[in-house]
């Protein structure tokens, strides 16, 4: 993993501080390469192929072409033998330069054939031409900055902002941050900077910006039985984490005790030639010790059973405390996840003795393992009950069940995007307090999400809330906080379970092979049941359960009215109504209400804002 940057004009001096500013993604090597029509830029995580020949920019035999390259690709050794049959000649060993010789051979359509996690440019010498690209889920990052004359890219947003660029505030990513907790793409925070959607690439030639979709999700069904289903699932997983656990540096897993990291954890150390590492987090709390450290105790438990060599980090509020603006300033963007600064702090523990980290990403998106999935096919079963039926009993014990919730308008809600928003509703209603209107009221984050809806094939309504899940919360939130949380550390993670082949199988399952009323990833489980102890794979299924909202009450809560005052950073106050935001954390402190992704979401801001905006 890496960081790269270029622009379509020639300056060393700005692209040396562009790489300067992203040197924790790669703090091995550095590299510029310049032409009179561009700069490009690299700071190198040497993964692949530690020697000096894989310094970056690399370039084609006949230096026409120029690459920088972030990410890795796990068939490179098999694209590489058949390019070498075809008079391809080689400087490196890296999978670096059999990108750049693919593209030699196909142009565009060398990322049908790159499996594997990445975000490249490759700059054409002659035809003084860019293409650029994001991986087909969108797990590593591709920002761009375009006004119609000049075009600059990188692995992240604050390399941009070393450009003379108004650092203006795009309305329509901040509603969405309020609602959805992350900036939909294309839009980032900041007006003329955009993200690259995953499955995307853009090419530059002559003064044109053309950006164009290569990959989505199909949700085309198998045939195939409940038990060949379970083969093909088994057989993919185990290839997946066997490709993943190539590198020439150390490697480990992150264990969270859970399904997903649990079966990652046990492939990896079936196929792995020495000890396995793993790495786990836990909470140095007084009170309600066992409560917060479920998923601790758990890991623990794994690791012990399958014999890995296990490295535990406990940490405290204060530890938090230290990391939160750091962190803010890392993610780029105002993103209201409270996990930020634990996955933070537990990255730069294992980059102590690591370079790479498998970890169990992306196995509730495609398997529905969701509480949300389930919630889901309970009113599409409800809604087929004949509405006489339900008038005359249901609807009666509902408002009977419910009536200071919302039961009743989840029970009415067809399927959509109405529908898949319902688990924000709440958070909705609240933030609605502490911002003003005129930041709050756009709902182009509904029409956005209604894009991926209506683009899917498939009929079930549960396709479409995974797909939905797969093209925006996946890539721009999850996926996104593992970027950001790990590369800040110069920490690569790998996620085995979002190899491609296993997420186009999976999205041809039918939904009744993975989700029931009583039971999610039933199939997932089925074939890998046996890597999982009983203790594991009969868990119910949680959240990342932290003290964070106790600690708001109690060790935080003088950063949080800090930090929710005007005092804080000048110009927010144009955003945020202050006494209100004071209020909903004083409810939050005295239980009166629980805010915690609330009161999270106006911190991200503030945090953000100072970062990048305050005068």
């Amino acid at each position: 993993m890496c960081g790269i940057n270029g622009f379509s004009f020639k300056d060393e001096r700005l692209i040396g501080r562009m790489n300067a500013a992203i040197k924790h993604r790669g703090p091995d090597q550095d590299g510029i390469f310049l032409d009179d029509n561009f700069s490009l830029g690299h700071a190198r995580l040497a993964v692949i192929d530690l020697s000096e020949r894989g310094r970056q920019p690399i370039f084609n035999e006949d230096k026409t072409l120029a690459i920088v390259f972030n990410g890795e690709i796990y068939n490179f050794k098999e694209l590489r033998r058949a390019l070498e049959q075809k008079g391809h000649k080689f400087f490196s060993n890296t999978d670096t330069e059999v990108v750049l010789h693919l593209f030699e051979e196909r142009r565009e359509r060398c990322v049908e054939e790159l499996d594997g996690i990445f975000a490249f440019a490759i700059y054409n010498l002659k035809e003084r031409s860019l293409f650029a690209v994001r991986d087909h889920l969108g797990v590593k990052p591709l920002y761009y900055f375009w006004d119609e004359q000049k075009l600059i890219f990188s692995s992240e947003i604050k390399a941009i902002l070393e450009h003379d660029i108004k650092r203006e505030i795009n309305q329509r990513a901040l509603s969405s941050c309020w609602h959805m907790l992350y900036p939909l793409a294309p839009l980032t925070i900041f007006r003329k900077i955009f993200k690259l959607p995953p499955g995307h690439f853009l090419t530059l030639k002559k003064g044109q910006l053309d950006i164009r979709r290569y990959w989505r999700p199909k949700f085309e069904k198998t045939a195939l039985s409940r038990n060949e289903i379970k083969n093909e699932i088994r057989r993919l997983a185990e290839e997946a984490v066997k490709k993943q656990l190539v590198s020439d540096r150390p490697l480990g897993v992150f264990l969270s005790g859970g399904i997903d990291s649990t079966v990652v954890a046990a492939l990896a150390q079936k196929f792995s030639a020495a000890k396995l590492k793993t790495f786990c987090v836990g909470f140095d709390v007084v009170e309600e010790r066992e409560k917060y450290n479920i998923d601790f105790e758990m890991a623990r438990r794994v690791a012990k059973d399958l014999g890995t060599e296990h490295r535990e980090l406990m940490i405290g509020a204060k530890d938090v405390l230290g990391a939160l603006e750091k962190v803010a300033w890392h993610m780029d963007e105002p993103m209201s996840n409270h996990t930020q600064s634990i996955t933070y702090l537990l990255s730069g523990f294992a980059k102590r003795e690591v370079a790479v980290a498998l970890g169990g990403d992306g196995g509730d998106e495609i398997f529905a393992g969701y509480p949300r999935y389930r919630l889901n096919l309970l009113l599409d079963q409800y809604q087929k009950i004949p509405v006489f039926l339900r008038r005359a009993f249901l609807d009666k014990a509902v408002s009977y069940w419910n009536k200071k919730g919302d039961l009743g308008k989840k029970l009415a809600t067809p399927q959509g995007v109405e529908r898949y928003l319902l688990y924000l509703s709440q958070k909705d209603k609240l933030l609605a307090r502490a911002i003003k209107p005129s930041y709050f009221k756009d709902d182009w984050y509904k029409k956005k999400l209604e894009e991926s809806y209506s683009d899917s094939a498939s009929s079930d309504s549960n396709d479409l809330l995974m797909l939905m899940d797969l093209e925006n919360w996946l890539p721009e939130e999850s996926l996104m906080r593992t970027d950001k949380t790990t590369m800040a550390h110069g920490l690569e993670e790998r996620v085995p379970l979002l190899d491609r082949s296993l997420v186009e199988f999976a999205l041809k399952i039918p939904i009744g092979h993975k989700l029931g009323l009583f039971d999610s990833k039933t199939i997932f489980k089925a074939a890998l049941g046996d890597l999982l102890p009983d203790y594991v794979a009969k868990a119910p299924k949680r959240g990342w359960f932290s003290p964070m909202a106790k600690w708001l009450r109690g060790d935080l809560k003088d950063f949080a009215f800090d930090v929710l005052s005007p005092n804080y950073c000048s110009g927010s106050e144009e955003f945020v109504d202050f006494p209100a935001a004071r209020r909903i954390l004083e409810d939050h402190i005295s239980k009166k209400e629980y805010n915690l992704t609330l009161i999270w979401s106006l911190m991200s801001f503030q945090m953000w804002y100072k970062n990048y905006l305050s005068r």
